[in-house]
């Protein structure tokens, strides 16, 4: 609300008062003036207009007369605001019956519309709250469904392998074994969609613990790349590290920061094989350190680019549950990282795709 609402309202309810009035007591100048030229050759008239001084008096009927001229004028001048204040209440009435979407008319410059644009801003702030209530409702059971759907599927498997052990349903010692052995791999993946998810979840209610310390960047993704070395072999890839400083102080939780190069650098050899190396550029741009995390394999589709961040978001809906991940790790990575006061992007073309973190410097 404007700071000088009440003294414009004032000044104006005075000048109303004012203007009312002097139009009162001029009309009923006027009004005298016709009646005695209306009486001067009316003996009837005469008799009324005297039998009414008699009644009531000369001035208290003059002054009766102007009282009601001045109601009258009050009620003109303000007659366009009573009946914007009528406009105003059906307008309400019809928000609150939940038409959101209608907006009170603003017609007039006083106090009243003014009113009207603050009604206006809170029906915008309530189908806002409403809106993001709705779209956290559906995020909940979309988040309900992917879990029980994640978990469902390698649960089925095994309980699946573990029924045929208990029931002796194997050939030899070779097939019951492979089924233990299926039965343990679901398992673990059981445990990292378990793991994953309660991580995701304390992210979101900023409730994990972060041990901040000052480290090496350089140091840390060499050991990185010498701890992923069978990985990178096995994928018949290479890991090159290029940076032109052998120190980049930070100042945050290695550890959580590690798991985050850790699930780029895994994507990028899961996803980025067939250009048979991962490259990881070390840069300091200001006061920030630059990670760029690139392989040269498939492209991702331009239009899973916005959401690749998203909780359960996996770009190939088609990859089975071995070889896809469980869709959180980009959704942690991307909550540490701004835990760390950061950013995390992601592009990618024909040629590669990149992973680009930008870390404040100590």
């Amino acid at each position: 609300m404007k700071p000088n609402l009440a003294l414009r309202m004032a000044w104006k309810l005075v000048w109303q008062i004012i203007l009312s009035a002097i139009l009162a007591v001029f009309t009923c100048y006027l009004l005298i003036i016709v009646l005695e030229r209306m009486t001067r050759n009316n003996n009837i008239q005469r008799r009324f207009i005297r039998e009414l001084y008699y009644m009531f008096g000369e001035m208290p009927l003059m002054l009766f007369a102007c009282f009601l001229l001045f109601i009258t004028y009050m009620i003109v001048f303000n007659w366009r605001r009573f009946s914007y204040y009528d406009k105003l209440s059906r307008s309400v009435e019809h928000v609150a019956e939940g038409n959101f979407d209608d907006l009170i008319p603003v017609k007039q410059n006083n106090e009243v519309s003014l009113l009207a644009e603050n009604i206006n801003s809170l029906v915008l702030e309530l189908k806002r709250s409403l809106d993001e209530e709705r779209k956290a409702e559906q995020t909940k059971n979309e988040l309900i469904t992917n879990v029980s759907h994640d978990l469902r599927t390698p649960l089925t498997s095994i309980i699946g392998y573990l029924g045929l052990i208990e029931q002796d349903r194997y050939r030899d010692e070779v097939e019951l074994r492979h089924y233990v052995q299926i039965a343990y791999a679901k398992a673990e993946r059981l445990n990292v969609l378990i793991h994953d998810l309660f991580e995701y979840t304390r992210m979101r209610h900023d409730v994990i613990p972060f041990n901040k310390q000052a480290f090496n960047l350089v140091e840390m993704m060499k050991q990185l790349l010498v701890h992923h070395r069978l990985l990178l072999e096995s994928a018949n890839m290479k890991g090159n590290l290029i940076s032109h400083s052998n120190e980049l102080t930070l100042s945050g939780d290695p550890d959580k920061l590690v798991r985050v190069f850790e699930n780029l650098l895994t994507n990028a050899i899961s996803y980025g094989y067939a250009g048979g190396k991962v490259e990881i550029y070390l840069n300091q741009h200001n006061e920030s350190a630059v990670i760029d995390i690139v392989n040269y394999g498939e492209a991702i589709p331009a239009t899973a680019l916005p959401h690749l961040f998203d909780r359960f978001y996996r770009v190939d809906k088609s990859r089975t549950e071995n070889s896809g991940g469980t869709g959180l790790g980009l959704a942690i990575a991307k909550g540490i990282v701004e835990r760390h006061g950061g950013t995390i992007s992601v592009t990618s073309d024909g040629d590669s795709t990149n992973f680009r973190v930008r870390l404040p410097l100590s």
